[in-house]
């Protein structure tokens, strides 16, 4: 009876089996989802199972198109996410979705010219962007693996060629308050410099301002070997922190197709700023002066991805706004001992209407003495020594106290004094050649 049983009943159930199989054959697979709980300040809190620091969600918002956002912490209670857009329209429950993946953009050459936002896409109104997919966050290449910095990289700029001259693969921190003319300046390296790929990073900027800087100092010229990727001040504090990465993994793109590249970043202040509201809604504790201490262990964890390598070089100027024209404050500081090298500008230079306002005095590249040659080098120190000479004394002369022939130096100083604020200005459209440099400020000694 048992096996007569067992035999009727098999039946039944293996053609219920045979049916629940195909039906779950033919279902869309179920992704695994979570619930928005809570809008605080810049930071979303949500329940979200296996949740991965660094990945990108999908946030269903009712009413509106989906939102991406990050996962930047978690904890018992919950889940930190940081959106890449306008939270406007969240409610409570909204589902979420991991889309499984860190934050990505397609790479190629047909990124010349372009104009990218925070996030690697395009908003230029030019075509979508087709090529590999790169990772925006990229280890620095091995210290071993660095190639040493041996060959000069002419900028077209007088002040900086002369007196801190750069190599390729190098990296400079451009200090300035603001109104100085650091934009200027960044505009006329872009256009002089003899790089093969420029990559231009605009964090923090007024939204005014990026388009002058298109037009004004890069021109039409200039963009065509140009790579723009832009932030504007009004942009989520994630998205301005994510540009500095995504240009510094641009110009690595660039850097493996052996190319010199040239990386201009403006400025790293504000992607510091942002780091830290990325930081403080994540619940980290401020250490000094308002910045948690994750600011300052992403600011070396950027600068070291660029450099140079085997294949290419990325050299890259970094400007860093001093508040109050405060060298000592956190961020520059900071920078100053991870850079390779720091130019000054001056406000004093810039109201005597002296343009780049470079403090030659207190701006040094550190592998200038290495680069250059024996004369050359000479030349520059003993110029150097004119001008600050000069500039303490200034007040004495200006105000008739000095008697020439008191003091050998300052007489030598003050009869070359014109002549090398003759060679430090330079107009904004002019192209200063290397060796017309070198002979011109051999010959103001």
């Amino acid at each position: 009876m048992g096996n007569l049983s067992g035999n009727l009943g098999d039946s039944p159930r293996s053609e219920l089996h045979s049916k629940v199989a195909a039906a779950l054959g033919s279902t869309p697979t179920v992704r695994v989802t979570g619930r928005l709980r809570a809008v605080v300040g810049l930071c979303l809190r949500a329940d979200l199972p296996d949740a991965r620091v660094g990945e990108l969600v999908e946030i269903e918002r009712s009413g509106a198109g989906p939102l991406l956002a990050e996962i930047v912490g978690f904890d018992p209670q919950g889940v930190t996410l940081l959106p890449l857009g306008p939270a406007h329209g969240l409610a409570p429950d909204d589902a979420i979705t991991p889309l499984r993946a860190p934050l990505r953009f397609n790479f190629g050459p047909q990124l010349l010219g372009r104009v990218l936002d925070g996030l690697g896409q395009p908003i230029d109104g030019g075509p979508p962007l087709h090529g590999e997919a790169r990772q925006v966050l990229r280890a620095a290449p091995a210290a071993l693996a660095r190639k040493r910095i041996d060959q000069l990289l002419p900028l077209g700029v007088r002040a900086l060629d002369a007196f801190a001259s750069v190599g390729q693969g190098q990296r400079i921190g451009l200090f300035s308050g603001s109104g100085v003319g650091k934009s200027t300046l960044l505009g006329q390296v872009a256009r002089n410099a003899q790089a093969d790929v420029v990559v231009v990073c605009l964090v923090g900027e007024r939204g005014r301002e990026v388009g002058d800087f298109l037009e004004d100092h890069l021109g039409s010229a200039g963009r065509q070997r140009c790579v723009v990727v832009c932030a504007t001040s009004d942009a989520p504090a994630l998205v301005r922190m994510s540009c500095p990465y995504v240009a510094t993994a641009i110009a690595e793109g660039f850097r493996d197709q052996g190319k010199r590249v040239l990386l201009l970043m403006d400025s790293i202040t504000r992607f510091a700023r942002a780091a830290r509201d990325v930081g403080l809604a994540a619940g980290e504790a401020p250490v000094r002066r308002g910045y948690p201490s994750s600011v300052f262990a992403a600011l070396p964890g950027l600068l070291e991805r660029a450099g140079s390598c085997e294949h290419g070089s990325i050299t890259a100027f970094y400007t860093v706004l001093v508040e109050g024209d405060d060298l000592d404050e956190p961020i520059a500081d900071e920078l100053r001992g991870l850079l390779d090298g720091h130019v000054v500008l001056s406000r004093a230079a810039a109201a005597r209407g002296r343009y780049p306002a470079i403090d030659v005095a207190h701006s040094l590249s550190r592998l200038m003495p290495r680069l250059a040659s024996p004369e050359h080098w000479a030349a520059a120190q003993a110029v150097r020594a004119h001008l600050g000479l000069y500039e303490e004394k200034r007040d004495l002369v200006m105000l008739g106290a000095y008697r020439a022939g008191s003091d050998a130096h300052l007489d030598a100083a003050l009869s070359r004094i014109e002549r090398i604020e003759a060679f430090l200005r330079q107009p904004a459209g002019e192209l200063a050649k290397w060796d017309d440099t070198v002979a011109q400020l051999r010959a103001l000694i």
